[in-house]
């Protein structure tokens, strides 16, 4: 494929009123893309819009205020946006959710919400915007895995079987869409920073003591720049890159799940408990 040209196109991005879906839309911005943003915070995505148009005066934006675990919210603003933008360049399936707890301390309820938002919501919006990714020469979809979208570990029985599933979709996408001129990537970050981790829910039925150790050896991790991130995802988008792995915590779980089917996550557990007792002794020595 040629590469991806941002300039004179427009670009939807879910997840854009922080983290990696801010610094997107920034990025996309700067590199000549008009945009149609999405988010449930309405606060948040106004100041982002804003921004954007305060340093991007000739970018048109958009905004619109959608809770992605609502289908048929969903599938209005999909419709909407389709009514006025028959042909769209870039697709970001980019928000998502979080949920901590093993599964037979998860609710249905809980683990059917995270499916919702995390794949669900990218099936949706992007098998209703087919038909104006098509209608542009060039087009591209871009579906934000994880790193619990390559290893599965315990604790993360939701979260991992919707970022397992988005990534599955994607890998069957970039075969389809192949002859339709349509890119397709799939991007499993590592430990970025953003509000995934003070938004997480936990299940309602986990124990004090395992959440406050989950929450810690997480909060470990997430060290990677967001705008690093973005950065990151549009070069792999312009490059036309099928696989974009974001942040050594995402490089070495997957190398070390290759190698080690069976084994990798009791390595990678002591790597991370080794990273939270540093962050720890970090913390104290500041003090």
């Amino acid at each position: 494929m040629t590469p991806y040209r941002f300039t004179g196109r427009t670009a939807l991005v879910t997840g854009a009123a922080s983290g990696i879906g801010e610094q997107l839309a920034h990025g996309l911005a700067e590199r000549g893309s008009d945009l149609v943003l999405i988010d449930r915070d309405a606060l948040r995505l106004d100041a982002v819009a804003e921004a954007i148009r305060t340093a991007n005066p000739s970018r048109t934006v958009e905004s619109l205020v959608v809770d992605l675990a609502d289908r048929e919210a969903v599938v209005a603003a999909a419709t909407g946006i389709r009514e006025r933008h028959p042909r769209l360049g870039l697709l970001v399936n980019n928000a998502g959710v979080a949920l901590g707890g093993r599964f037979d301390q998860v609710s249905v309820e809980e683990f059917e919400w995270v499916m919702a938002v995390n794949f669900t919501a990218p099936m949706l919006l992007t098998h209703h915007l087919l038909p104006a990714l098509r209608a542009e020469p060039g087009s591209h979809l871009v579906n934000v895995s994880s790193l619990y979208g390559l290893i599965a570990p315990p604790g993360q029985s939701a979260y991992s079987s919707s970022k397992f599933a988005l990534r599955g979709l994607s890998e069957v996408l970039r075969g389809e869409l192949l002859e339709s001129g349509v890119g397709v990537t799939t991007v499993h970050p590592g430990g970025v920073r953003t509000r995934i981790a003070e938004s997480a829910r936990i299940a309602a039925a986990a124990p004090a003591d395992e959440v406050e150790k989950g929450q810690r050896m997480f909060a470990a991790l997430l060290t990677y720049p967001p705008e690093k991130a973005a950065a990151d995802i549009l070069d792999g988008v312009q490059r036309r890159r099928g696989r974009v792995l974001i942040a050594p915590t995402a490089k070495l779980p997957d190398l070390l799940a290759r190698l080690m089917p069976e084994s990798h996550l009791r390595v990678l557990n002591r790597i991370t408990e080794a990273a939270a007792r540093g962050g720890r002794t970090r913390a104290r020595v500041a003090k």
